[in-house]
């Protein structure tokens, strides 16, 4: 679509250069489907941030302790592996999101990663052609704040951390659960871009699972939501889509809500409060806040095996395993 209101067009990913009226522009692909910036009205000028050479994927080696992660530590007779974190730049192209768990050079063994799992069908989630995912970024799903953002979703999930950079210098990070705040509308301030996701090494070594729904086969996600078990009885769970901004829910700990059906569905009422069921054309409020109480509990049950019930996966879009 037309964007009429645009008289410029600069290659920048400078913060310096950002004046009120700017958009900053990476993929474009919903810039460019509704004709304005859905998060800031109609834009004057557009901040192409395709030319800054950010690397899209990188490891970074951290010195995270073995002992920080009580579920995966290592197996008797194995070698302790170096435990890097992930960083995804904001302009990574969901191509490459869907292509990083088949990378050559990751960290550590294959099998010693499951939260890679959860890439692909984050991906499949857009139900988009491949020339979208060929175009959109991980950081353009993430600034625009749609519910039903299967990046934001994947990030939350996975614990990830945005790096903003702002005028005059300025850094600041902040969780992707905290911030996307709403429908379109993001904790971002006058000029700051996404730089990139931190995820960290611990997050991808738990043991995770993966729920959608959506009102029609392979239609937009109206729940999503991922579990990762972070010790023994210990859940998190983060709910997207179903709801106006991410929620995470802990499940199992000191002065947490058990981990069961009647404390995972307690917990999320209770987290989503009044009126924080979305509510649109691809579901009502009540209907996603039943299917969240379900996948919620599908996911209690493959994770917690010791809990009633199958593991059963509900929706059109399923998570291929690891073996490990």
């Amino acid at each position: 679509m037309d964007m009429t209101s645009v008289e410029e067009v600069l290659m920048s990913a400078d913060p310096d250069t950002w004046r009120p009226g700017d958009s900053w522009l990476a993929g474009g692909t919903v810039l460019l489907s509704y004709g304005t910036d859905i998060t800031r009205g109609r834009p004057r000028r557009l901040l192409d941030l395709t030319g800054a050479g950010w690397p899209s994927v990188v490891w970074h080696a951290e010195g995270e302790s073995e002992a920080g992660n009580e579920d995966a530590g290592p197996r008797p007779g194995q070698e302790v592996w170096p435990l890097p974190a992930l960083e995804l730049a904001a302009t990574c192209r969901v191509a490459e999101v869907y292509a990083l768990p088949d990378a050559a050079d990751l960290p550590l063994p294959r099998d010693l990663l499951p939260g890679l799992d959860l890439f692909r069908p984050c991906c499949d989630s857009f139900v988009a052609s491949y020339k979208i995912w060929n175009v959109s970024t991980v950081g353009g799903n993430v600034a625009t704040a749609l519910p039903a953002g299967p990046m934001t979703s994947l990030l939350a999930g996975l614990d990830a951390v945005a790096v903003l950079l702002g005028p005059e210098g300025t850094r600041r990070e902040l969780p992707v659960a905290d911030l996307v705040l709403g429908e379109a509308h993001t904790a971002l301030r006058g000029g700051e871009l996404i730089r990139c996701f931190r995820i960290p090494v611990g997050a991808l070594r738990q043991p995770s699972a993966f729920r959608r729904i959506s009102l029609t086969e392979r239609g937009r996600s109206a729940a999503l939501l991922i579990g990762r078990r972070t010790g023994p009885d210990r859940l998190r769970i983060v709910v997207t889509a179903s709801t106006r901004r991410p929620l995470v829910v802990d499940l199992g700990g000191a002065g947490q809500p058990p981990a069961s059906g009647d404390g995972w569905r307690s917990a999320v009422d209770t987290a989503v409060a009044d009126g924080g069921w979305h509510d649109d054309v691809h579901g009502a409020p009540d209907w996603r806040r039943a299917m969240t109480h379900r996948l919620g509990d599908e996911i209690l049950a493959e994770l917690l095996p010791g809990m009633a019930g199958a593991a059963r996966t509900t929706g059109d879009i399923t998570v291929e395993r690891t073996t490990r």
